[in-house]
């Protein structure tokens, strides 16, 4: 990155009514507490000749002769870039001037002292320092040599890439790159194209997958009690039907039933109860039996 003579730098197509803007004095604040930090773009016309134009950087030659810096840092252009500088960069736009204050920050240049430079707060620093951050690539394009204050795309960031590329269209097709209509377009946009919204929480259809592994593992185990259970009853319920019928067969003996009546009245009743202990099939058909035979009574 050369550096050049400031007297030998033609300011052809830079406007002396600059010099009295807002953006022309913050320049010329921002170079004499830091110094020159974005070079200027210049070509040199006619190579015989020690003269150069410039095709980027018309204020900050202005900033650096009134200084009375007699150099300044430059990048030499090439022909076929000629028709790109003077057609689109004349001016400072406020993402060329982010760019501007992001080096000097990475240099080591303290927010105190760029907010001195630039004759503003430490928010507005903030604000200019992290201009693009959530910015989609193609609406940074769209701006890329446009005026707008940091809030703009403070309210972008809000909105989702592709929408963001749709409202900044919208504010320079009609020419108005500011707040309020940032924020109208903010408004207007939809919920699912905006990152500030939270989406709604939908209703579970199926369970996790946790729970769905534990409910599993418990109809296993169910089912394995299940076939131990049956297996164990089948076996008690045989030797009950033994048992049931060698006591049928013994309280069948009067003399028996008369003896253990006698000196055993409670071993009886259980002996009893054994013998007319009927299946659950057979309840239910003698509770069917015995319904009808009531309701005719």
């Amino acid at each position: 990155m050369p550096k050049y003579p400031a007297e030998r730098i033609n300011t052809l197509g830079s406007d002396s009514g600059d010099m009295n803007t807002r953006k022309y004095k913050q320049i010329v604040s921002s170079i004499n507490e830091v110094g020159p930090i974005e070079p200027l773009s210049v070509i040199q016309p006619d190579r015989k000749k020690p003269e150069y134009l410039v095709l980027d950087g018309h204020l900050r030659v202005l900033a650096l002769k009134e200084l009375g810096m007699s150099v300044g840092p430059c990048l030499f252009a090439k022909d076929d870039e000629t028709f790109s500088y003077n057609h689109h960069i004349n001016r400072l736009s406020t993402i060329a001037e982010h760019y501007m204050i992001r080096r000097a920050f990475d240099r080591g240049v303290s927010k105190e002292r760029l907010a001195r430079a630039f004759n503003v707060n430490l928010s507005s620093i903030n604000r200019r320092i992290n201009l693009l951050e959530g910015i989609c690539p193609e609406a940074i394009t769209l701006l890329q040599d446009k005026q707008f204050t940091p809030d703009v795309t403070r309210i972008l960031r809000n909105m989702k890439a592709a929408r963001q590329v749709e409202a900044v269209e919208l504010m320079i097709a009609s020419n108005t790159i500011t707040v309020a209509h940032a924020e109208a377009l903010l408004k207007a946009t939809p919920p699912e194209q905006r990152t500030d919204v939270k989406p709604a929480e939908r209703e579970k259809k199926t369970a996790p997958i946790e729970q769905i592994e534990k409910l599993e593992k418990e109809m296993s185990q169910v089912q394995e009690k299940y076939q131990e259970a049956e297996s164990s009853d089948g076996s008690d319920l045989l030797n009950l039907v033994v048992a049931k019928g060698y006591l049928t067969k013994l309280l069948a003996n009067g003399a028996v039933e008369s003896y253990i009546g006698r000196h055993e009245p409670e071993i009886l009743t259980h002996l009893e109860l054994v013998v007319n202990t009927v299946s659950i099939e057979e309840a239910v058909q003698q509770q069917g039996l015995e319904q009808p035979a009531e309701a005719a009574s």
